[in-house]
């Protein structure tokens, strides 16, 4: 099975302010992985890997962001799909 490949960060971009996504947390984090991967070869790999640690850090801090909105974001919340 051939990989999909991933839209470049800034269509990726262009995407999310199209449809009025820049202010979810969880979208930005992966507009953020898809510019450090693609800047990854134009990076030390000491530099590389303290930018991944950095928003591996931010990742965990956003598993807060969920606390008490699992109704409002997804939906119906008692295990059943929105």
């Amino acid at each position: 099975m051939a990989a999909v490949p991933s839209p470049s960060s800034e269509d990726l971009a262009r995407y999310l302010e199209q449809q009025g996504m820049l202010t979810k947390p969880w979208l930005l984090m992966q507009l953020r992985l898809s510019k450090l991967r693609e800047e990854k070869d134009s990076m030390t790999p000491e530099d590389y890997l303290q930018r991944v640690e950095d928003a591996h850090t931010d990742l965990m801090r956003l598993g807060a962001f969920w606390k008490g909105q699992e109704r409002q974001v997804f939906g119906a919340g008692d295990g059943q799909p929105a």
